[in-house]
């Protein structure tokens, strides 16, 4: 539950954030009336949604480098630090399948092949892998990072390109599923998703270098800055003239301009939440052990894993497609406190079951 002096408790804090926006999209997409989703308050909802799949697989790449980093430092071992966060992406990516089995059983209507949907988990967990084998071949810290924006680049311009050529479609399924969209069956693809996480691999490299809170306070200023740098940039490459074919680029989904502008915004939000909760202009360095929204971004994936479950499946078929949109606020805003006590319930009974497995242990 608490924090330690390693831990980054605005990283937690930002992915808590993710959280609430995932809740967001997830609740006002599932449950509000089709007539009501030209209205503002619904479009807002829908960007702010938006940002949640971002935030999340860019702080997955932060915690590529932090965490491979901080292991090197214990063990003195490059290698079985980098293959320990591999790992943890293979990891991840077989519980993407154990979680598409679940929504299988418990969803109406839904098919065996869904099992093999390409979803967030399903791109988050193959591209920490790729991350972290990177990370692990590369020891020049200059390196990395110049492995890590170029392929933070080949994600974005590539884009275009890929979702309009005409050799994807020879790819066997599902692996077609993972390099360009396809109806119901691809919600994320590594192109350009993946190149968030190696965006998040680039910062975290930069805030490793952080030995102190003033230099971390520093870190962070600076990557805010190139944040409003890259918004400012990206928005004025979107009146330039397309350097793909005709047809090629489509702004919200697969353009260069609007995934650079959605690192800079995560950059700047990172800046202002490091400023709201770790206080840099206070006398006592700050690094809070525990709030709300530390609880959601430490238990992020359980929150995930049980409440896209609650929004679409059988528990609350009644709602689906039914409500007004401001009731649809309001269901959300009573479905987050419900998820934040169930989150904080099974905070406690991990907690306790923690304590009475060191209890028993021979001293």
């Amino acid at each position: 539950m608490g924090a330690t002096p390693s831990r980054r408790a605005y990283l937690d804090w930002m992915r808590g954030l993710s959280v609430l926006f995932m809740i967001v999209a997830h609740t006002f997409d599932a449950w509000t009336v089709l007539a009501d989703r030209t209205t503002p308050l619904y479009k807002a909802a829908n960007f702010i949604g938006g940002l949640a799949a971002p935030i999340f697989l860019f702080l997955a790449g932060v915690s590529v480098a932090m965490a491979a980093s901080s292991r090197t430092r214990r063990s003195g071992d490059r290698a079985a630090s980098a293959w320990s966060v591999q790992k943890r992406g293979w990891q991840i990516f077989g519980l993407a399948f154990l979680f598409r089995l679940q929504s299988w059983i418990l969803s109406p209507g839904a098919t065996v092949k869904g099992i093999f949907k390409a979803d967030i988990l399903n791109i988050m967990g193959p591209s920490i892998a790729a991350a972290a084998w990177v990370w692990g071949r590369l020891a020049d810290r200059r390196a990395r990072r110049a492995a890590f924006a170029t392929l933070a680049c080949v994600c974005a311009f590539a884009t275009p390109l890929i979702r309009n050529a005409a050799w994807v479609a020879w790819l066997p399924d599902p692996i077609e599923w993972y390099v360009r969209p396809f109806p119901k069956l691809s919600v994320f693809t590594f192109f350009p998703w993946a190149g968030y996480v190696f965006a998040g691999a680039l910062a975290g490299e930069w805030l490793d270098t952080a030995a102190s809170p003033a230099a971390e306070w520093r870190a962070n200023r600076r990557l805010a800055a190139a944040g409003a740098g890259l918004v400012v940039a990206g928005y004025g490459a979107s009146y330039l003239p397309s350097i793909y074919p005709a047809g090629y680029s489509n702004f919200w989904t697969s353009s260069p301009t609007y995934y650079f502008i959605k690192i800079g915004i995560m950059l700047v939000l990172m800046g202002v939440i490091y400023v709201y909760v770790q206080r840099p202009f206070s006398a006592e360095p700050r690094n809070p052990a525990w709030s709300p929204m530390l609880e959601f971004g430490r238990s992020s994936l359980f929150v995930y894993w049980i409440h896209v479950e609650l929004a679409y499946g059988i528990f609350s078929y009644p709602l689906h497609r039914t409500l007004p949109v401001w009731w649809s606020l309001v269901a959300f805003t009573a479905f987050t406190v419900f998820i934040y006590a169930v989150t904080r319930l099974k905070s406690r009974l991990v907690s306790g079951w923690k304590a009475r497995r060191a209890a028993f242990q021979p001293a």
